[in-house]
């Protein structure tokens, strides 16, 4: 039996295939060994890389995105206790266009009720009412940590502090936006009773949708990857230069296949 459960961003990890059979249904390449528990995936361009590699502890990375391009090169990294549906935001922003102007970060967060403070070295930092979840990012000119980070903290016993998850975003400002509006969803998340790594702090309610209900859903999740793909793909198409007049230049042949 599913229950409905908020906030998402306490509600566990959920089920990975969410992120995995969306990128498959929008044309991403399987490059998995079969002999090994992972999930190793690339974009049709091969312009981004996917891995999924579940470990023993849950706090861990377990995954891994890269971009490597002319135009982009960054590398974001989460813990498995990550919740796919936030997760998600920013994997379908990779079937999608790079916006000309990328979203702000922050407004996405304080329209939502986040505290915002950026200090005077230029250190940025939003808070969820609740002071578990928040997403930083050190000023570039003063740290070595760029990007954006998210994560969950709790107190702990011995007056430090536990992290239930961590993202590192990379510096990707539209995937880091993608990746809050995902967060701040105030929807709740289909898990199983207690299938949650702190139980207390999260809302369960039963007779929300069950089986049929979710499995249809996922369906028309993984429709509108297709025809995200098939979008992107006509964008490239329209958008690529007019090829010069002049023959182009022998390509030596590769390696038969």
């Amino acid at each position: 039996m599913w229950f409905e459960t908020s906030p998402r961003h306490l509600a566990g990890r959920g089920d990975p295939r969410h992120i995995t059979q969306a990128l498959r249904a929008a044309g991403w390449s399987n490059h998995s060994d079969p002999d090994y528990p992972h999930v190793i995936l690339a974009s049709p361009d091969q312009r981004y890389a996917l891995a999924l590699e579940p470990e023993n502890e849950s706090y861990s990375k377990w995954w891994r995105i890269s971009c490597t391009s002319d135009t982009e090169n960054w590398y974001a990294q989460f813990g498995g206790n990550t919740p796919v549906e936030i997760l998600a935001g920013f994997t379908d922003a990779l079937l999608a266009p790079i916006p000309q102007t990328a979203p702000d970060v922050w407004s996405t967060l304080t329209a939502a009720g986040w505290s915002y403070t950026r200090d005077e070295r230029g250190h940025e930092l939003a808070e969820h009412p609740d002071g578990i979840m928040q997403l930083r990012r050190w000023n570039r000119t003063t740290s070595w940590n760029t990007g954006f980070i998210a994560c969950a903290l709790l107190p702990d016993s011995l007056g430090g502090q536990e992290t239930v998850w961590e993202a590192h975003l990379g510096n990707a400002p539209h995937l880091a936006a993608a990746f809050a509006t995902a967060l701040v969803d105030p929807a709740p998340v289909a898990r199983a009773e207690f299938d949650v790594p702190h139980s207390h702090l999260v809302t369960q309610k039963p007779g929300g949708r069950q089986g049929n209900d979710l499995a249809k859903q996922h369906a028309a999740r993984l429709a509108q990857a297709r025809a995200a793909a098939v979008r992107n793909r006509r964008t490239a198409l329209t958008t690529q230069p007019i090829p010069s007049s002049a023959p182009a230049a022998p390509i030596a042949a590769g390696p038969r296949r």
